[in-house]
């Protein structure tokens, strides 16, 4: 099963998921943002299977510092351009697996998903 983490290495969520994907002896492949950045081609796919709203880290020092004029008016293109722009501004970590795909880090989701 190919399994790819993606998000910036070091973030606490990211740690989070890294550990329990290592405690249980799950194989993935890991992509940092700050390093590789974010393939528009991807970040296209995962907007059209889930959407851009739970994509948008919202509550992330990068959005909060945006001029107020960039946050208003959100739709798919301009959170999509965001988030190219600034990959930091995409919700942690987007992990594929065969069959899916998870967006943030909760034990239980991870477990249905991949135990």
């Amino acid at each position: 099963m190919t399994i790819a983490l993606y998000g910036i290495k070091n973030c606490d969520t990211m740690k989070k998921a890294r550990a329990w994907l290592d405690a249980n002896a799950i194989r993935y492949v890991f992509h940092d943002y700050k390093a590789d950045g974010v393939d528009p081609a991807r970040l296209d796919h995962w907007i059209a299977a889930e959407g851009w709203e739970p994509l948008l880290n919202r509550a992330g020092t990068t959005f909060r510092k945006l001029p107020e004029m960039d946050k208003i008016d959100l739709d798919s293109a301009k959170a999509r351009a965001l988030m190219i722009a600034q990959p930091s501004m995409i919700k942690r970590p987007v992990l594929e697996y065969p069959g899916g795909l998870l967006i943030g880090f909760a034990a239980e989701r991870y477990a249905r998903a991949l135990l």
